[in-house]
């Protein structure tokens, strides 16, 4: 009876500790331990002990407590050097140590032993331990906490190279936008969106689909025979709130970036702008609309001969890519609604990129081009003679008009 009556008793104690643990300091917690050991009697320590987890030694000193009670100093739960020693008070070269294997300044340092590797805690903890020191990956962690370290990811923030009349650059856009916009002409962002694989790859993102069926996709990303990428080139009116995406299926040459301007003109510019005598472009200063581009400047000479349009570009200081209007206005979305959809084919592609909407109002109008564009075309000098083209003042070799030939002689 009285062995019955004690586990009923220790299983309480054991409970009410689980319960208290929460909300109750390590001194509360030792006193508990104490009064459930003394109520036991004989042996009762070492059943708490179990029960709850607290040591022996520490229901000891409890139930001193209990028998002469004294108030702690204020603030403390433990006497004065109370508790296990710290593993840097053990150990006084174990921060300085640690902080120079993860300081990140040693990324360039050829003596540091971790140069080339992850700096995982268990990578860590196995070079300080071959140094000399006993630690563990869970120490680790706990000491890179206390000298202010967290996981962090790669930041994109630098921008490359920082011109210095990159504002000045940017002034020069705003003012020949509101220039244009004031007068009723036509202003456009373009670009390339980066290419997609066609296939059933994974696309970053996640959709609503019903629990535990997600989207089956190829575990590796090659390109499949006969399908291969797409290059999503675009048009993006800036006053209008509207795009037009034309996908390729070749190389992403300016033939191919001048010919998506043409079809924007011919299906959507033209009608919106009756009468329109001059376009204005605003585009990065590489890739296939790139401003040393030799084929950029011959193509844009045929769709203004052919358009009898004046056609001036501006092209983005170095290093400012991501600020096009046409990244974050129209990219972005499309981005957005394919989000998690595996892009299985060309129709789905173009059917995805024209069914973007926001609730400002964009509309985008996408067709598939498949015409073949040469790769690797040279200018000669005589060709590039042949362009009339016009300079700006400023920055000559970021801003000019190329004029139709009818309108240059």
């Amino acid at each position: 009876m009285l062995y019955t009556t004690g586990m009923g008793e220790l299983d309480a104690i054991k409970r009410m500790s689980e319960l208290l643990a929460p909300t109750i300091d390590e001194r509360t917690r030792r006193l508990v331990a104490a009064a459930g050991a003394a109520s036991l009697g004989w042996g009762g320590a070492s059943a708490v002990s179990r029960a709850t987890g607290v040591s022996r030694r520490a229901i000891r000193e409890g139930v001193k407590e209990l028998s002469q009670p004294r108030q702690a100093p204020e603030g403390r739960i433990r006497r004065e050097g109370g508790g296990r020693k710290k593993a840097v008070a053990k150990d006084p070269t174990l921060l300085s140590d640690l902080e120079r294997l993860v300081e990140p300044d040693t990324r360039g340092d050829p003596e540091s032993p971790l140069r080339w590797t992850c700096k995982s805690v268990r990578k860590l903890s196995g070079e300080l331990n071959r140094m000399g020191h006993r630690t563990s990956h869970g120490l680790v962690a706990e000491l890179l906490r206390e000298l202010g370290y967290s996981l962090q990811a790669n930041s994109k923030r630098r921008e490359g190279a920082d011109h210095p009349d990159r504002d000045a650059q940017f002034r020069h856009i705003n003012d020949r936008v509101e220039a244009f916009q004031s007068s009723g002409d036509p202003v456009i962002s373009v670009d390339t969106k980066k290419k997609e694989l066609v296939g059933d790859f994974k696309n970053g993102g996640r959709e609503w689909r019903p629990r535990g069926e997600p989207e089956v996709v190829r575990v590796h990303d090659f390109a499949i025979p006969g399908q291969g990428k797409v290059s999503p080139y675009g048009v993006y009116d800036v006053a209008k709130d509207a795009g037009w995406v034309s996908v390729g299926v070749d190389h992403d040459t300016a033939a191919f970036a001048v010919e998506s301007i043409r079809r924007w003109w011919s299906s959507m510019g033209r009608p919106e702008y009756l009468g329109a005598k001059r376009l204005l472009i605003t585009a990065d200063g590489g890739g296939s609309n790139g401003n040393r581009l030799r084929l950029w400047k011959v193509e844009l000479q045929k769709l203004a001969d052919e358009s009898g349009l004046a056609i001036s570009v501006c092209h983005l200081p170095p290093g400012t890519s991501k600020w096009n209007k046409i990244e974050h206005r129209m990219f972005s979305f499309i981005s957005q609604n394919w989000r998690g959809k595996p892009l299985v084919s060309h129709e789905v592609i173009v059917n995805l990129i024209a069914a973007t909407t926001t609730r400002t109002g964009l509309s985008v109008r996408c067709e598939l081009d498949t015409n073949s564009y040469t790769a690797g075309l040279r200018v000669s000098d005589a060709t590039m003679a042949e362009i009339h083209i016009q300079p700006d003042e400023f920055h000559g070799e970021w801003n000019y008009t190329i004029l139709p030939t009818a309108r240059s002689n």
